[in-house]
């Protein structure tokens, strides 16, 4: 298959559109990011300049001031845009099929995982490596607590708290403090 063909096909995993995940072309980028991302990890924690190269080359796009504590994981990394004054802790992991676009001064806490890969319900189409993704996104000024779950397709707006160990499995409105397994919303923030 040329790059022109592979592309095409790359598309319709950002446009949510069933795809067959074994085709060598997402394997070679897969294996290229987390060739990066070892890099990353293996740096020493004083080297920030040098982590600041290497999530340059990995990231689709990112404010100024940013901050990953090690170790991070992600699929591929070009479809992971985050905005001024983040900040994650560590063991953050973000499986991009589909975009995940974090707005400005967010924080997340430990071990956090953000999904957007999906997998059919159907074991026998599920093993032959077909998925489809569903973008997350994430608004300003958001607090994910530690161990949270960030499911495909949710959007969290701005100005919301993620309580610790929280499972996200549907979108939540701004000015939100939310927990529990599947996240509900324990009250309303002031605007």
């Amino acid at each position: 298959m040329s790059m022109k063909e592979f592309e095409e096909v790359w598309k319709m995993m950002l446009d949510g559109e069933v795809y067959d995940a074994t085709h060598p072309g997402f394997i070679s980028r897969l294996v290229s990011t987390r060739d990066k991302i070892k890099e990353f990890n293996d740096l020493r924690p004083s080297m920030i300049e040098e982590q600041k190269v290497l999530l340059d080359s990995i990231l689709g796009g990112h404010g100024k001031n940013y901050h990953f504590n090690q170790p991070f994981r992600c699929d591929y990394g070009y479809n992971i845009f985050i905005g001024e004054n983040f900040f994650a802790n560590f063991n953050l992991t973000i499986l991009d099929e589909a975009e995940v676009r974090i707005g400005n001064n967010c924080f997340i806490g430990p071990n956090v995982s953000i999904y957007t890969a999906c997998h059919p319900l159907d074991a026998e189409t599920r093993n032959i490596g077909v998925e489809w993704a569903e973008p997350v996104v994430i608004g300003d000024n958001v607090w994910i607590g530690g161990s949270a779950t960030i499911l495909p397709g949710v959007e969290i707006g701005s100005n919301v708290v993620i309580g610790a160990g929280s499972v996200v499995t549907k979108s939540i409105p701004d000015n939100s403090v939310v927990g529990g397994n599947p996240a509900h919303i324990i009250k309303r923030l002031p605007q």
